[in-house]
């Protein structure tokens, strides 16, 4: 025979709880205000919904030591005191008290908790507005966890609604001071739908600055960047209107006037039925939208536990999705009617319409004759620089296009620094956004094509100085080559590519391991193109140098023009570069204070 279990329930630790509260949960006291007026804003709009005609205020009054609220609220009865304020967890949004529900802004059911935060003792007078017979009834208490409730007389004048008092904690006086109190309650109450009150201050400001009358356009682009300055500290470059009924957002989006990180965390203010949510919502828009702050009033959202935060479900997805494409058709329409307002935009924040443009082509083919990138003819947007030459070249690394970018001009070829985020991606969408492009990626074999080749005899009359050339460089990977190229000033071009250079780093790590991650690295030798210098046979300096005799000379004459065609492509160098330029350098000062009988004997 089986014995009968009896059922217990949980003991709670109040001080424990209120502990967990404001240390894991809450990220600051001053969210004990923003229960309050919660609280006091669902019991108003509970009213309403029996009685339309029902006054709705909060007043907040600050008293030494603490704080009282007092709402036109529903109220509440004795049995609503035991069964919402002394049960942890209950709700009266979430357990049918209200049919309202869809109007309340908490519905987590931890309520005057938050109180505890910053008060020892929380006291509440109460009367019911569904029962106006009842009596009123007075609840309090202690964060040791202990409370008391009592009725009051039936003589005593106490209005259908609630009234809250507040005992400050010990160490906490201060976020009961009238000017903090007014603060907090501005921050967190400006949009409330009722009339809210500090000492008799006004705190709600309705309707939002959006929403409002305006003599004209202008007038209401100031009065939005000043209240842009007012809460997060600039002055926009341009406000987007973010009207989308469908979405249950509203609000606006300012333009950040100066170039921001992608990285940066974004700081939108996000209201939830009026009161203030978050301040970091980083997750309300796109990744690629970092170049805007928004201010929204929504009532689809859901807020977390500790109503800080925005739930992540699909229904943020959806908002962020219809945000997204709400700033995306701003843009779009910019570049049709406003292209001097899309042209001071895109001069500041052209990154963050790059990352959008390479996962929306149709934005791409909108942006080309504004998107600005970096070429060989200056700076251009794709679509102009595609109209000015045949074949668009790029190249991957703003290395390579330093390398390029002089000789390629003075050859007529077009390219495109494609070494910037996303810019590389981006030219390669040419041929889709613009059919008939022509887009390719630039190399040395590409470049040495466009140059000039010198006459057969002439560089078989080179052929001894070629050597000794490319026995000196041989070691440090590098081929030489003559060509004739303008400008005629430039002596020597180093070019190379992705994988010289990869070819390049394994051998200077194959030097530095042991045997074992030698032998690893020298089975991974690639067969690839090796890096190259191009001597320009236009150049006075390299045809004298094409005639010296001495084969010391020619080596430290070419060390010498290798290690300035590195400084002039902005190349890093490896120590091995460097240790030929320093060589080279001394090597050279050696020559020029030789005894002249012995450099006669050089020549």
């Amino acid at each position: 025979m089986t014995a009968e279990q009896t059922p217990h329930t949980f003991q709670v630790d109040l001080r424990g709880l209120v502990d967990l509260l404001s240390h894991h949960l809450y990220s600051s006291p001053k969210v004990y205000l923003r229960e309050l007026l919660q609280n006091g804003i669902d019991a108003i709009t509970a009213r309403t919904a029996i009685d339309p005609g029902a006054p709705a205020h909060v007043l907040l009054h600050t008293e030494a030591g603490g704080l009282r609220m007092e709402d036109t609220g529903i109220g509440l009865t004795e049995a609503d005191v035991h069964s919402l304020l002394a049960t942890i967890g209950r709700s009266s949004k979430r357990d049918g008290l209200e049919h309202a529900r869809a109007g309340f802004l908490g519905q987590f059911g931890i309520g005057l908790l938050a109180c505890f935060v910053v008060a020892d003792t929380i006291r509440v007078v109460s009367r019911s507005a569904r029962l106006p017979q009842s009596p009123p009834v007075e609840w309090t208490a202690r964060d040791d966890g202990s409370y008391t409730v009592r009725t009051l007389p039936a003589a005593a004048r106490v209005e259908p609604g609630t009234t809250v008092h507040l005992t400050a904690r010990p160490g906490a006086h201060d976020w009961f001071s009238p000017q903090r109190v007014a603060t907090l309650a501005r921050d967190f109450g400006s949009l409330l739908p009722y009339d809210v009150r500090v000492d008799g201050e006004p705190v709600t400001d309705r309707p939002p600055v959006w929403e409002r009358s305006y003599p004209g356009a202008a007038a209401r682009r100031v009065e939005l960047a000043r209240s842009c300055k007012e809460q997060f500290g600039f002055l926009p470059l341009d406000v987007i209107d973010l009207d989308l009924p469908v979405a249950g957002v509203r609000g606006v989006a300012y333009v950040l006037p100066t170039a921001v990180s992608p990285a940066q965390r974004a700081g939108h203010r996000i209201h939830l039925k009026g009161m203030l949510l978050t301040e970091r919502a980083d997750d309300l828009l796109p990744d690629w939208a970092f170049f805007i702050r928004c201010v929204i009033d929504t009532d689809t959202l859901r807020p977390t536990a500790s109503r800080e935060h925005l739930y992540a479900d699909e229904t943020l997805a959806a908002v962020r999705d219809a945000l997204g494409d709400r700033i995306r058709e701003w843009l779009t329409t910019l570049a049709a009617g406003e292209p001097d307002r899309l042209t001071h935009f895109l001069s500041v924040h052209h990154l963050g319409v790059k990352t959008l443009a390479r996962h929306d082509p149709d934005l791409l083919r909108v942006m080309l004759p504004w998107l600005p990138f970096e070429t060989t003819d200056g700076q251009l947007s794709l679509e102009e620089f595609a109209r000015r030459h045949a074949t668009v070249h790029f190249t991957r690394t703003v290395e390579e296009f330093r390398q390029v970018a002089a000789i390629a001009a003075a050859q007529g070829m077009g390219v495109v620094n494609g070494g910037y985020t996303h810019d590389a991606e981006l030219v390669g969408m040419l041929p889709r956004v613009r059919p008939g492009t022509a887009v390719a990626e630039l190399d040395a074999d590409t470049v040495t094509a466009h140059l000039d080749t010198v006459d057969p005899d002439l560089e078989l009359a080179l052929s001894g100085f070629l050597g000794t050339a490319r026995a000196t460089l041989d070691p440090l990977g590098c081929d030489v080559v003559v060509r004739t190229f303008h400008p005629v000033s430039v002596p020597a071009l180093h070019l190379d590519d992705r994988s010289a250079r990869h070819e390049r780093a394994r051998e200077d790590e194959a030097e530095r391991a042991d045997d074992l991650w030698a032998g690893i690295l020298g089975s991974l030798r690639g067969s690839g193109p090796r890096a190259r210098l191009v001597l320009n046979q236009l150049n006075p300096l390299v045809r004298r140098i094409g005639t010296l005799a001495s084969p010391e000379l020619v080596g430290t004459a070419v060390e010498a023009l290798y290690g300035q065609a590195l400084l002039m492509a902005q190349r890093p160098l490896r120590p091995a570069d460097s240790a030929l330029l320093n060589r080279a350098f001394l090597d050279l000062l050696q020559w020029a204070t030789r005894h002249p009988d012995d450099q006669e004997e050089g020549r």
